[in-house]
């Protein structure tokens, strides 16, 4: 069994009821045309945003990273945890001088644009400021080696220095409705508590667009790639392991105290690739006719759309299913568990 290419795809169904998790910036739901109709749709960067927010609650031991423009104040506060007589000043010019000579423009202690920084990077970055460190090659490659797995997942791009960049080992697909959708609007209106009582005017009213859909999700992650990144078999698989569970478990938060869309998906499938990874939502291009829903219909035609790789590629190393027709886990952690010793085996 060859060990040079190793693609994790999955697939899932997933219902959501009356629901506005990603909107666009006219507040409605984001939606796509496919297959000739309009269909919901929830952005990859919505959900990743989840699946990071995922890895920070629930990745106990994880290696995260952390993406924002004030890093150097977060470098500020790593170099005072080293060396606690530094003061806030002291600490932020060691920090801004630190992130400078490392080729990353700070302005104002705050960086001109988003970066992505390790936690792990972000000590040792500590560290070099702590030992005044101001050789740039040095400073680099502690930024380059030991990435944060949400880095090496989702990359990194610093428009700066590209040395600093990290591709990403996964993508994931915009989220689409495998059928037609039509958005609709929730009046609403808001009482005053303390009005006179012969005031019966409401104190606001509004709209909110929403729509309800069950959606065709997929992701895909280039693990040997990973492997290559993180350097280690033990967290690639633990990394690897904690992707399919927040992409299944995760959700947008947009407006989700108004609609309360906690939901989960219907089915799950995983599958381990040698030869390339395949998207299969051309199985949805005709769409879903409603027949007591959609949800039965759409698991069918997933099946159907992975049976019709099979003439074009090879027979996949491992699929393991959970709420298909046949072949299921007995329930999600037995998948994780299973998926835990295939990868063991391949990797």
């Amino acid at each position: 069994m060859t060990k040079t290419n190793l693609f994790l795809d999955i697939h899932v169904i997933q219902t959501l009821p009356p629901a506005n998790i990603n909107r666009d910036d006219t507040g409605s739901p984001k939606t796509a045309q496919y297959g000739g109709v309009t269909r919901a749709r929830v952005s990859s960067q919505s959900w990743k945003k989840a699946m990071r927010d995922y890895f920070i609650s629930n990745g106990v031991g994880a290696n995260v990273g952390t993406r924002s423009l004030d890093i150097v104040n977060y470098l500020a506060t790593k170099i005072q945890a080293l060396d606690d007589e530094l003061t806030d000043e002291k600490a932020l010019q060691s920090a801004n001088e630190t992130l400078n000579a490392a080729k990353i423009k700070t302005k104002d202690n705050r960086l001109k644009a988003l970066f992505f920084l390790g936690s792990s990077q972000a000590e040792k970055l500590a560290q070099a400021a702590i030992d005044k460190v101001t050789d740039t090659k040095t400073l680099q490659s502690i930024l380059k080696e030991n990435p944060d797995i949400d880095i090496a997942l989702f990359g990194r791009m610093v428009a700066d220095d590209p040395f600093l960049n990290e591709d990403a080992s996964a993508q994931v697909a915009h989220a689409i409705s495998t059928h037609a959708v039509q958005t609709e609007f929730d009046f609403f209106t808001a009482t005053d508590d303390l009005a006179a009582e012969d005031n019966a005017g409401a104190g606001m009213l509004g709209t909110i667009e929403y729509n309800s859909s069950t959606l065709y999700r997929y992701a895909n992650v280039a693990s040997h790639e990973l492997l290559r990144q993180l350097g280690d078999k033990t967290t690639t698989i633990n990394a690897l392991k904690l992707f399919v569970e927040s992409f299944v478990k995760s959700m947008p938060t947009g407006k989700i105290n108004t609609f309360a869309n906690q939901t989960l998906p219907s089915a799950v499938v995983v599958c381990l690739r040698s030869d390339r990874p395949v998207n299969v939502v051309n199985a949805f291009e005709n769409p879903i006719k409603p027949d007591g829903g959609y949800v039965d219909n759409s698991i069918k035609q997933l099946e159907n759309g992975l049976k019709a790789t099979d003439c074009f590629l090879e027979t996949p190393l491992t699929t393991l299913t959970l709420g298909m027709t046949e072949h299921n886990q007995p329930n999600f952690d037995a998948l994780l568990s299973e998926l835990d010793k295939v990868l063991a085996d391949i990797l």
